[in-house]
């Protein structure tokens, strides 16, 4: 599975399904792009990161995707 969407596949895609969505930003409509979103973490914005942690949680709990990283789970808290 790619975890690339072209232009055209993001636009088409509902703000509900991006970590970030008033941004559309980190994209999580399937499991690949969950672990995307968790890899990608460390570039969100600092005053952000909460949100899309409890983001990528959610996702991943809807994927059945374990979220590994230490980081993405201290700041979902």
């Amino acid at each position: 599975m790619n975890d690339r969407l072209s232009y055209e596949e993001k636009k088409e895609l509902p703000d509900s399904v991006f970590g970030l969505p008033e941004r559309r930003e980190y994209p999580m409509p399937d499991a690949a792009h969950v672990r995307a979103a968790e890899a990608y973490f460390r570039y969100c914005p600092e005053e952000l990161k909460s949100r899309l942690a409890k983001a990528i949680l959610e996702r991943a709990k809807e994927f059945g995707v374990d979220v590994e990283s230490p980081t993405v789970l201290s700041y979902a808290r």
